[in-house]
């Protein structure tokens, strides 16, 4: 384990370049590719390398590598393994996006105080079906699985229940949470805001954050229905990665300063938006998402939201979620409700289909393929996460255990 006393190998957060305390999206741009080693350096043991390939790793060890991470900077062993299992859970879901690709930024956060390894969140305000929570700077993994678990609790005893939670970290994949409630019989809406950087229609300039939404629906015998949606057309990160490699950027991406469509990547984010989701449609889901997450609970909203990656290590980002759950067993007859659910579930899959394509898939039914497939042959990671996971690795001085 890497020796705690070392400010090289625990991560000198004064190396952290100034401009990083603004949330301008010009202080932002020079510093989006910036290799972690160059804000964090490492031992001279290690060299973190650019040219990562795919590696193949079990759930159980990188879920075990990202517990020994967590339990590095300070966190309790049941908040490192929650965090971890979210975090781990996602990759074997495929959704690399929202897995363990995040660890090393969460580290900063941790590391640098604008995260609390060891804070526990605590209902401020409750009722029978409601409750509002403040995550007091915790990671979000730990604070959205302590607010679904309450709101859980809550809908076991009047069927159904909100809870939102305020001032935790980064929520992560909000259908990480909605799938838990779902295996225990629960349908589940989650909620994230997030500081702004998708347009509305009409607008020039960003007006809410690509706020996420999530749904799961219990399927008995089966694993849940469930969609996990940002509330943009699109991810900022494929708009980095396009243009850095010089393709072209689809013209339903990016809304230019002149509040029109454009496809000139370098506009992005300083002078350009993220397009909504489904135009008006998704800027209405992204809004509820922001009153749902932020307003009710009393949170931060819009630009009040920090940054987790571009903020100072720490700042804290001041994230918020919502939470509703309803007990299916309470409100529907279990019996009624497990024969009309599979009834629909195979009328969806017996529609008529196009030419090489096999069935329609339900939400999520992709991903819960590739889970299962993962408890065998392993995870396999693409080289962009493997690359984040060995400048973790440099810096806690121990490899995962790769296949």
């Amino acid at each position: 384990m890497m020796n705690r006393q070392n400010p090289i190998c625990a991560g000198s957060i004064s190396s952290l370049p100034s401009v990083l305390l603004f949330h301008s999206p010009q202080s932002w741009l020079p510093f989006l590719f910036r290799p972690f080693h160059l804000w964090f350096p490492f031992p001279a043991c290690f060299s973190p390398t650019m040219t990562q390939t795919s590696r193949t790793i079990s759930l159980h060890d990188l879920t075990a590598f990202c517990v020994a991470a967590f339990e590095f900077t300070g966190m309790p062993a049941a908040q490192a393994h929650t965090a971890a299992h979210a975090l781990a859970t996602t990759d074997a879901m495929g959704v690399f996006t929202h897995g363990t690709k995040l660890l090393g930024g969460y580290l900063r956060k941790l590391q640098g105080g604008g995260y609390q390894p060891a804070a526990q969140p605590q209902i401020e305000r409750e009722g029978p079906g409601w409750a509002v929570i403040d995550g007091n700077s915790c990671l979000g993994q730990v604070g959205c699985t302590f607010a679904m678990q309450t709101a859980l609790t809550k809908a076991r005893n009047v069927g159904v229940a909100y809870v939102g939670i305020r001032n935790t970290g980064h929520i992560g994949a909000a259908g990480v949470y909605a799938a838990q409630a779902a295996r225990q019989g629960f349908l589940a809406m989650v909620t994230g805001n997030d500081i702004p950087s998708v347009a509305a229609p009409g607008s020039r300039k960003a007006v809410l954050g690509s706020n996420p939404l999530a749904f799961a629906v219990p399927v008995p015998g089966a694993d849940p229905i469930l969609l996990d949606i940002a509330t943009a057309a699109v991810a900022g990160g494929k708009v980095y990665a396009a243009h850095q490699r010089g393709e072209p950027i689809q013209p339903t991406w990016l809304i230019g300063p002149d509040g029109l469509p454009t496809t000139n990547g370098s506009l992005y984010p300083e002078q350009a938006s993220l397009a909504p989701m489904a135009g008006h449609k998704g800027y209405g889901l992204g809004l509820w998402c922001e009153v749902l997450s932020g307003l009710l609970p009393g949170g931060h909203l819009t630009w009040q939201v920090g940054s987790w990656m571009f903020d100072a290590p720490s700042r804290p980002s001041w994230h918020n979620a919502g939470f509703i759950v309803l007990d299916v067993n309470a409100i529907a007859t279990p019996e009624s409700y497990a024969s009309k659910i599979h009834t629909l579930i195979e009328e969806i899959h017996h529609t008529p289909t196009m030419a090489g394509v096999d069935r329609v898939l339900l939400p999520g039914e992709r991903e819960w393929n590739l889970f299962h497939r993962t408890q065998s042959a392993g995870i396999t990671l693409p080289a962009d996460v493997v690359a984040k996971l060995a400048e973790v690795a440099g810096n806690l001085g121990q490899e995962p255990n790769w296949h």
